[in-house]
């Protein structure tokens, strides 16, 4: 969903306390608290016909986008790093708030036809978005504190680490009951997780990672949903150079969860185990084969939720 032609663009620079405002029919900026009383008034003397244009901020954003959103008006969350290069192109060195709040604004300005607009997720899915989260966070500090007590002289400092691991296992078992019973009770995430797991090489975990941090899936194109997951080759080619094409960008978590389930799927999908044995026998990197079974389990997972969503619509 875009916003063709809006009327007036407002640049916001979200800030724990404070956001930064910047309209483009005045020129001028101005702060605002960031409170739901603030929030809900400055959202309501927005022209319905405006976009405003703010950026993730680790949910700091949150509150902004549901008080825009409530109140009629189209918003667009932006990639950070592509505003931030925005900026950059007209030489702008400097930063402030109030610059980049008028960066937001200009680059809506300029690219509003192709910008998606930002969607509330329902309250399941938000929360099972912010347990996977959480998981993530902590299985990385599990990671951080297992190499601590693997290093060199960390055998004295035993007694210190081993709570620490201990009561990290103990909290992400929580968690895995936490969204395992969260889907269950769901139809809707019941239903996206059961579609999912019949694709061997995704297990109930990588199917809660899908679900949780790609919204989209059911909904987008293969080629679309190939990028949005960072798993379309860019080409590199200079002059008479023409190096292996490398996948960048996407949502990290996403590839991350899916490399553990291209391993298995290699080995234990009839289907892409032979298109990966195919890859080898071509000559291409074991990981590049990899990485093109993780592009085509991304694949299969939009198809069979796009082909689940349709027959739930028929019998409807």
């Amino acid at each position: 969903m875009t916003n063709p032609s809006p009327t007036a663009f407002i640049g916001c620079d979200v800030g724990k306390a404070e956001i930064v405002v910047f309209d483009s029919r005045t020129k001028r900026s101005r702060t605002i608290r960031n409170t739901p009383q603030a929030l809900a008034e400055f959202a309501q003397s927005l022209d319905e016909h405006c976009l405003v244009i703010c950026e993730a901020t680790g949910g700091y954003e949150a509150e902004l986008l549901d008080a825009v959103v409530t109140a009629g008006c189209a918003v667009h969350r932006a990639d950070a790093s592509r505003v931030k290069a925005f900026i950059r192109s007209f030489g702008t060195l400097g930063k402030t708030d109030q610059i980049d709040a008028r960066g937001l604004t200009l680059y809506g300005e300029e690219r509003h036809a192709r910008l998606a607009l930002w969607q509330p997720r329902d309250a399941e899915r938000d929360r099972l978005h912010r347990l996977v989260m959480l998981r993530r966070d902590l299985v990385a500090q599990r990671t951080a504190w297992t190499n601590r007590a693997e290093a060199p002289g960390a055998a004295e400092l035993g007694r210190y680490i081993q709570p620490v691991l201990a009561c990290l296992a103990a909290e992400i078992t929580a968690i895995d009951a936490d969204i395992a019973g969260l889907i269950d009770r769901s139809p809707a995430l019941r239903g996206d997780a059961k579609a999912l797991c019949g694709i061997a090489g995704i297990g109930p975990r990588t199917a809660a990672t899908l679900i949780a941090l790609m919204p989209e899936l059911g909904r987008l194109q293969r080629r679309q949903v190939a990028a949005l997951a960072g798993l379309a080759p860019h080409p590199r080619q200079s002059g008479t150079s023409n190096a292996y094409r490398r996948v960048r960008g996407g949502r990290p978590e996403v590839k991350r969860s899916l490399f553990m389930a291209a391993l298995v799927a290699s080995r234990h999908n009839p289907h892409l185990r032979a298109f990966h044995q195919r890859l080898m026998e071509q000559g291409k990197k074991p990981l590049v084969a990899l990485v093109a079974v993780m592009r085509k389990l991304i694949i299969m997972a939009n198809a069979v939720l796009r082909d689940a969503n349709a027959r739930s619509l028929v019998r409807s």
